[in-house]
């Protein structure tokens, strides 16, 4: 992916916005991002997390990523009742809701992209359009 200032600028805008929130609310999954000629990949890592949490938005040459992870395991909390019933003794799994957002240098086949959930990997799959030929055109 050639070198662009602007989404270099966007990305640490990102993570400042990140540090800035408390991180009992906000956590940043692990992502992977790589490109082969004819697309683009991202691997994320959502341990926990279910389809139905999962939004992916695709705008132009922009993907966002967007979930939430609960606090508690949900069968923990289920045996609870309520949060009250927990005592935390460490906390280190981030939890709340998280955005991730991704820009292109290539445009991207809207149509094709697939995105799967396995192991608590996210794999989006991203085709390029394909280039069109050099057309010569005749001088009259």
């Amino acid at each position: 992916m050639p070198w662009d200032p602007i989404r270099d600028l966007r990305a640490w805008q990102e993570r400042l916005e990140r540090l800035s929130t408390p991180r009992a609310e906000s956590w940043t999954p692990a992502v992977d991002v790589y490109e082969t000629a004819d697309r683009y990949v991202i691997a994320a890592e959502l341990p926990g997390l279910l389809r139905e949490q999962i939004e992916l938005a695709l705008e132009a040459d922009r993907l966002i990523i967007r979930g939430q992870r609960t606090v508690a395991p949900p069968d923990i909390e289920a045996d609870a009742g309520t949060e009250e019933g927990l005592l935390y003794h460490q906390v280190e799994r981030g939890h709340g809701a998280f955005a991730r957002t991704f820009e292109f240098a290539d445009r991207i086949d809207v149509e094709s992209v697939t995105a799967d959930l396995s192991n608590g990997l996210l794999t989006v799959t991203l085709p390029k359009v394909p280039a069109q030929p050099t057309r010569k055109i005749e001088v009259r």
